[in-house]
């Protein structure tokens, strides 16, 4: 078992930088997941881990022992990719082996292990199968088995579950949760997926453009992300923002988006000072708007008119694409509110769950 450390990690292809300056500590035993959107560098965060690539600054540690140096098949990590990368011609059995016997592992462990780990995933009936006799679940668990054989200090996993269909990727998310509890290893998950981060991680580290935006619990993530990114990213559907003006009328704060006005709450008065007359960026998620009539008792609400869109019925809730003016927004509501394309309708805001943001930096006002 073992931490993982990121010290001033920099990585650049010519010169072009990909990871700027990385500083993160990873516990042991903790499962932390890298998320961003394609192209931010969470990939190559985790192949500079396992040795893939070559750092360009700074050191990675594997508990106290850097390891910028230490050949990958040296780094006592196992890695699971998008690809699953079987051995077509060799049986579940011998894949799972294959890394074993090429540590010269005695055969009665090597048998211990596979059996072991096959009796854990539910492998234990396909041992003898060929990679094109599974299906994309099977052939995902034993890429995992293959990696829990070797019992290494940090398992990786590179978007694992890309590959299978919806249904199946919410029971594989609950079976690497598991398998995290029951053999207390580090783990590091990339993602793009926020809703598999947010199911998953004990912390959460959010890249954009190979810079760290913040690291921290599902729960902080989303309800005190550090800026407009941030909160734009976590979650789903995506946090609305508005450009507003902060107003102060008769002792009274507003924030103004041009085509409707909403009060600032008494507990972000204070914090809102500093912004009377300036612009800055309101954001309220989805969930946190209401048909008043289903709305939670005893929120802060704050009305909002606005035309129908689009509808998309999910189920258990609804999905309105509204439009008030120049401003777009989008509001989960209870199915029972059932309005038709075109109506205008009321709405409400819980003002106590509102996020506003600097304008220049996009920082969260706090």
């Amino acid at each position: 078992m073992a931490s993982v450390t990121y010290k001033n990690v920099e990585k650049r292809f010519g010169d072009v930088t990909v990871i700027h300056d990385m500083n993160v500590e990873i516990a042991d035993k903790e499962f932390v997941v890298f998320v961003g959107p394609s192209g931010c560098g969470k990939s190559t965060l985790l192949r500079l881990l396992a040795g893939l690539e070559e750092i360009t600054d700074g050191q990675i540690l594997i508990g106290d022992r850097v390891v910028n140096d230490v050949p990958p098949k040296d780094r006592d990590i196992a890695m699971v990719f998008q690809s699953y990368a079987l051995y077509p011609h060799m049986s579940v059995y011998d894949n799972m082996a294959f890394g074993l016997r090429l540590r010269k592992t005695p055969k009665a462990e090597i048998d211990n292990r596979v059996k072991e780990a096959a009796d854990i995933l539910g492998l234990a009936h396909l041992l003898d199968r060929k990679p094109k006799q599974l299906s994309g679940g099977q052939r995902q668990r034993v890429a995992v088995g293959r990696a829990i054989v070797r019992e290494p200090a940090v398992f990786l996993m590179d978007e694992p579950l890309s590959n299978l269909d919806a249904k199946l990727r919410v029971t594989a998310r609950a079976e690497i949760s598991k398998l995290h509890k029951r053999l207390g290893t580090t783990f590091i998950y990339v993602t793009h997926d926020q809703v598999e981060a947010m199911t998953m991680g004990d912390r959460i580290l959010v890249v954009k453009d190979g810079i760290l935006q913040q690291i921290d619990s599902p729960r902080t993530l989303y309800m005190e992300p550090r800026n407009v990114f941030v909160a734009g990213f976590i979650g789903s559907p995506s946090m609305n923002f508005f450009d507003v003006t902060l107003v102060q009328e008769e002792g009274n704060l507003w924030m103004d988006t041009g085509d409707f006005r909403l009060p600032v709450p008494e507990n972000l008065k204070r914090m809102c000072a500093d912004y009377v007359g300036k612009e800055a960026i309101l954001g309220i998620r989805p969930e946190h708007i209401h048909a008043p009539e289903y709305a939670p008792p005893n929120i802060n609400a704050a009305e909002i008119k606005a035309t129908v869109e689009v509808v998309e019925l999910l189920g258990h809730e609804l999905h309105l694409f509204l439009t008030t003016g120049a401003n777009n927004f989008v509001a989960t509501v209870d199915t029972r509110m059932a309005p038709a394309i075109g109506d205008t309708v009321k709405l409400v805001a819980d003002m106590d769950r509102m996020h506003l943001f600097d304008k220049n930096t996009e920082l969260a006002i706090r």
